[in-house]
């Protein structure tokens, strides 16, 4: 008997999920160069957008709720504040609608030959970070000008922060994405929850108001959200700082809600939930993909 004849057979198209993509870094390289490619050609600007969408974005809430609203009175420095939360929220926004339509854009590709499927959204996923990257360094910037000195648990607040938006993204990206192949309208369906994400977590405005406004079950169901976690972790690491650290804001209320790390850690526990869901789903419908595209 030949050695090929006793290796033990196995279903073809079947692997063994994200742990595959780690086996191919390689590849998963190649697909990030070739999305960033099609994304800025022909393009003026190129990579400078990465720059000029924060800095519109910012410049319409930092008049509209900082000018208007006159959130600016009550939270210091509120600029770092706001950009802060802004650039979780990009990040999040980015990675996880592209990681939705990664499957559909990648159609051609799946037809012709099997490879990880989930190559595609975590590609995806490794894009909108390197256009997190140059908001991060703005972000730096505007702290330090502001006179923030971190410490090393605030550095690591920062750090969980990122690592909860990045396994919120894909699980939800996995999902999504293995969906949309079936259903078109998950993609219309996550730019609204893109949307509302913005406003249901603590990046326009202090936790504060939500708080007080709201029922105290309603704020528990508001605290539960991981992007609210990951945004008062970015708080706590480049905008707390920059204020002295007081005990109380302005209008006399604290600067960071109760329990924080509490959520933190429910926020961590909730998006890696999410991946081994996202993971799951996602191979449950790959068989047909081919098929559907």
């Amino acid at each position: 008997m030949s050695p090929i004849s006793s290796l033990p057979l196995t279903r073809p198209g079947q692997g063994r999920g994200l742990l595959d993509v780690l086996d191919r870094r390689f590849l998963l390289k190649l697909i990030v160069r070739k999305e960033l490619r099609v994304r800025y050609r022909g393009s003026v600007l190129g990579m400078a957008w990465t720059y000029v969408k924060p800095a519109v974005q910012f410049a319409v809430y930092f008049f509209a709720m900082g000018v208007i609203m006159a959130q600016r009175e009550s939270v210091p420095n509120f600029a770092v504040y706001l950009f802060s939360g802004i650039v979780v929220m990009n990040f999040f926004g980015e990675g996880f609608l592209n990681a939705t339509r990664s499957i559909l854009w990648n159609a051609p590709l799946i037809n012709k030959i099997y490879l990880p499927r989930e190559l595609f959204p975590v590609a995806s996923l490794w894009v909108s970070a390197v256009h997190f990257f140059p908001q991060f360094l703005v972000l730096l910037a505007a702290a330090l000008v502001s006179g923030w000195r971190p410490t090393l648990i605030e550095l690591a607040a920062g750090a969980l922060g990122f690592v909860i938006v990045a396994m919120l993204s894909l699980g939800l990206g996995l999902l999504f994405g293995a969906v949309n192949v079936y259903f078109r309208d998950a993609e219309n369906l996550v730019e609204l929850i893109v949307m509302v994400a913005t406003w249901a977590s603590p990046v326009l405005y202090p936790w504060i108001l939500v708080y007080d406004n709201l029922p105290r079950w309603l704020w528990l169901v508001y605290m539960s959200n991981p992007l609210t976690a990951a945004v008062q972790l970015f708080h706590y690491a480049f905008w707390f700082g920059s204020t002295g650290r007081p005990e109380l804001l302005p209008n006399g209320r604290p600067p960071m809600s109760p329990d924080m790390w509490g959520w933190a850690g429910l926020a961590l526990a909730v998006s890696l939930a999410l991946v081994v869901v996202g993971q799951l789903v996602f191979r449950r419908l790959e068989g047909r993909f081919a098929q559907e595209l």
